[in-house]
């Protein structure tokens, strides 16, 4: 099978499409056959080798969480899932060593869940990582229907779906957003916008949640006695005034996945995808994301 592999840590340049034995899945796995695998930032952080302390998993390495697909083989014990199933994934690939990056994969079932019927196979692999990070961030913010959910970095994979989530339940969402970004907010359910290049007005939010790494400057916006949650693990913010201080770790969850996949198929979130390429084109990928101002997921087929 092809898989984009990494030799050694480095620069993109170090990406090779290679040929390996189609794995076989284990008991209570499936063996996947990819329409599409996304790359994502956390993808640039291993290939660069910043989270060489978290990895056990000897090289080559193959990067990737995101994952959809069709069913190929079930191992035993499997009854969740039936050859031909369409369905999409998730796999913490620095933790569990399995990367989506590859034209099969083989994971556990409880990864997996449906993939939304109403949109096409390839584009579902933009779900998972995002989806499950602002699902999981809103699940311990709790933002009760009325309040007010300030959401740094509204229009980025995983703000973008919180922004979709929190409005749908009755949140009132405000977002700080580049003022080029301002309508893209809107249009995915912010009822106002502040622009990131001015302050945030004081206690103008019950809760905060935090995806772009400037907790700092925005945990003013919280009222006091308020909630902040931040994804951002180098920087969360600091508690003060009596905020209760959060932080969030996206974990695999195929059921939490099946929720999503259902608000994919109900309209409520929609997935965006800026470009769609063969796994050769991983390098670039990887170039394209780290150099910012991608409104959509890249995705790659093998």
């Amino acid at each position: 099978m092809r898989a984009l592999t990494l030799p050694e840590y480095g620069d993109p340049s170090r990406l090779t499409v290679s040929e390996l034995p189609v794995p076989a899945p284990r008991p209570g796995q499936i063996l996947v056959r990819t329409a599409g695998t996304a790359v994502n930032p956390v993808d640039l952080l291993v290939r660069s080798g910043e989270l060489a302390g978290s990895i056990g998993h000897p090289f080559p390495l193959i990067l990737g969480w995101d994952l959809s697909g069709t069913v190929e083989e079930v191992g035993e014990g499997v009854d969740r899932f039936a050859p031909g199933d369409r369905i999409v994934a998730m796999s913490a690939q620095y933790a569990t060593g399995v990367g989506t990056h590859a034209e099969y994969v083989a994971l556990d079932a409880a990864l997996a869940a449906p993939a939304p019927r109403s949109v096409d196979l390839v584009h579902a692999a933009a779900l998972p990582l995002g989806g499950l990070t602002a699902y999981q961030a809103l699940e311990k913010a709790a933002p009760r229907p009325g309040e007010t959910l300030l959401i740094t970095g509204p229009v980025g994979a995983v703000g973008g779906f919180a922004t979709q989530i929190a409005a749908a339940r009755g949140v009132r969402v405000i977002a700080l957003a580049r003022p080029e970004d301002a309508a893209l907010a809107r249009e995915l359910g912010a009822a106002e916008v502040y622009s990131s290049e001015e302050p945030v007005p004081s206690g103008v939010a019950d809760v905060l949640l935090e995806t772009a790494g400037i907790a700092p400057r925005v945990i003013g916006a919280v009222r006091d006695g308020g909630r902040a949650v931040s994804i951002y693990a180098p920087e969360p913010p600091k508690a003060e005034r009596g905020i209760t201080v959060l932080q969030t770790f996206v974990e695999q969850d195929g059921d939490q996945l099946a929720v999503l996949s259902g608000l994919v198929d109900e309209g409520v979130l929609t997935l965006r995808v800026a470009e769609v390429s063969d796994l050769a084109e991983g390098p670039e990928a990887h170039r394209r994301l780290a150099a910012g101002g991608t409104r959509g997921k890249l995705i790659l087929t093998p």
